[in-house]
């Protein structure tokens, strides 16, 4: 058997397809939606769901919840004497389900579809795959929520060449995706998101305004408290769906807290959250080559979306009524139970081909020519342009640039900055080459990236015909909260640059955000005026340096094109 599962920052479920087709299942309290919550007791006893969720509030230093947010990092959670990383606890969750739903059709489960934000990179995608292996699952293939989304929505079997965009605002996770369908293909055109916004972040607007009203300090809570106080903002947020008021009541320390809210003055508290939702539809509408008058069909996932302040802002971005005619809380579950039947060859389900992107630019770091015999390393070399349809091969030729040169290191980067230190190293590939001049030998960097989230880099060396391999595997390369505070304790000797370079600097910024923006000739005409503009700072001289800013100002202020 195998089953879909939706793996949230807030609530997880599975689904099966079934005679009558695709259902969620229920369980083991009869309910469909599993809180994405692990406790531990004294005794070793791992809680998951709505039980851990009712022990949070007791013993919060035994529970942990929205560890979602840093799979594949090294971030560990405590949960009393015990320390585990966030596919761990995710594992908890996955063999909850799976238990469930073995009581539930009476047949081993062995196998799962899990779907994953779609702007998740390859070591957050691995990572969800371990945990499925944890849990005792097959995990053959991670869907994106989007897609997912989708292929639920029936959108395949809407009418040919229609485009979609579907918006995923999750518990702590926002994706916005576009898809396309022509000729039984369902192609995802571009994806764009935010890893760190969801309900989680707009039920936080209401603690804090909680805070600020009754005068309470953050640090002088405890943690029993704070879970408390978030309890309770969760409450007031879903209470906006029945009136423009809604009320949180707390008693801490023994004294009695109350705030009635207006649903204006909740929107009005929102306003930044709502912000950072347009720039990624605005660079999935860029990617993908599109205007949003051109989209067909808006689509809602993810439980968020049912808030009135996400709704009416979603309305006036897009200026029509979305499509949220499937429960947004069980569509992406139901979407993988699908695909998951399509992976089985059921009869009953119509075979449709589901094309997928690769999320991030895939690269490699390289020496660039600033003048003449003049070199800089660290920059980024883009192979596979984020939003590359996949599977994808692309090859790139690099060169030597040292004499008598004997080695090339491939570093092996994914992420969207122009500089390689900036981007994620998913590994390295060193070959030996033949001792020449500068620049005589070359080698061919190929990489291949497919549907699951595996890259296979070949390095060719062109003069011997060489060829070197490797299959990216997982490197934990992200900083935990506690190292990245060391580090800035660390740079807290450096000064801000002077007042009168804020001119450049504000430049070089929007410089680098439009690089990361774009792809392909933009991207490549974009990194051309910033070599050029950094050139004539290097000068120092002013009549040069205001030239230069003058013409790439101008430069910028063409692709600037504000949502």
């Amino acid at each position: 058997m195998i089953v879909g599962i939706d793996l949230g920052t807030t609530n997880s479920l599975i689904s099966y397809y079934s005679e009558e087709g695709p259902k969620v299942i229920p369980n083991r309290l009869g309910k469909h939606l599993t809180p994405s919550v692990v406790s531990l007791d004294e005794n070793g006893q791992v809680y998951v769901g709505e039980t851990a969720r009712e022990r949070m509030a007791l013993y919060p230093e035994w529970t942990a919840s929205v560890f979602k947010r840093s799979m594949g990092s090294a971030k560990k959670y405590r949960l009393g004497d015990k320390e585990f990383l966030a596919e761990e606890l995710s594992s908890f969750v996955l063999r909850s389900l799976k238990e469930d739903a073995e009581s539930y059709l009476g047949e081993p489960v062995t196998e799962a579809v899990i779907s994953v934000p779609a702007y998740f990179n390859d070591i957050k995608r691995r990572a969800t795959k371990r945990a499925g292996e944890l849990a005792g699952l097959k995990v053959d293939r991670i869907i994106s929520e989007p897609t997912a989304a989708a292929v639920a929505y029936g959108l395949y079997q809407k009418n040919p060449n229609t485009k979609f965009l579907v918006f995923d605002l999750g518990g702590g996770t926002f994706d916005v995706s576009i898809l396309e369908l022509f000729d039984s293909i369902l192609e995802v055109r571009a994806v764009a998101g935010d890893n760190f916004l969801g309900g989680e972040d707009f039920t936080e607007v209401l603690v804090q305004m909680f805070m600020k009203k009754n005068g309470l300090d953050e640090e002088s809570l405890t943690k029993k408290e704070h879970t408390l106080i978030q309890n309770q903002a969760e409450r007031c947020k879903i209470g906006f769906s029945k009136g423009r008021k809604s009320e949180m009541h707390c008693k801490i320390g023994g004294r009695q807290y109350d705030m009635t809210v207006d649903l204006s003055d909740y929107e009005k508290s929102c306003e930044m959250l709502l912000e950072r939702i347009k720039k990624p539809v605005k660079r999935s509408l860029s990617d993908a080559h599109i205007r949003l008058s051109d989209i067909d069909e808006v689509v809602l996932v993810g439980g968020a979306t049912k808030l009135s302040v996400v709704k009416k802002f979603v309305g006036r971005l897009f200026g029509r009524m979305p499509n949220c005619s499937v429960n947004p809380d069980e569509v992406v579950a139901v979407g993988a139970a699908i695909q998951g039947a399509m992976k089985a060859r059921n009869e009953a389900v119509r075979e449709v081909i589901l094309t997928d992107v690769c999320p991030f630019t895939l690269g490699t770091e390289v020496v660039v020519e600033k003048a003449e015999n003049q070199y800089e390393s660290g920059h980024f070399l883009p192979i596979i342009e984020r939003n590359t349809v996949i599977p994808a091969s692309r090859t790139k030729r690099c060169y030597t640039v040292h004499e008598n040169q004997r080695k090339i290191l491939v570093n092996i980067l994914q992420g969207e900055s122009r500089f390689a230190s900036n981007n994620v190293s998913l590994g390295t590939l060193e070959v030996d080459v033949p001792p020449q001049e500068a620049g005589k030998e070359a080698v061919d960097v190929t990489y291949t990236y497919d549907i699951n989230a595996i890259l296979e880099v070949m390095v060719k060396i062109v003069s011997t015909g060489e060829v070197k391999k490797m299959i990216i595997k997982n490197q934990d390369n992200m900083m935990t909260d506690e190292e990245i505070a060391a580090r800035m304790e660390e740079l807290g000797y450096l000064k801000i640059p002077p007042r009168e370079q804020e001119a450049n600097k504000f430049l070089l910024f929007k410089g680098e955000r439009l690089y990361e923006e774009s792809t392909g000739e933009e991207r490549e005409a974009i990194e051309f005026y910033l070599r050029r503009f950094e050139t004539a700072l290097d000068t120092q001289d002013p009549e040069v340096i205001s030239q230069a800013r003058t013409e790439f100002k101008s430069f910028l202020d063409e692709y600037d094109d504000i949502f």
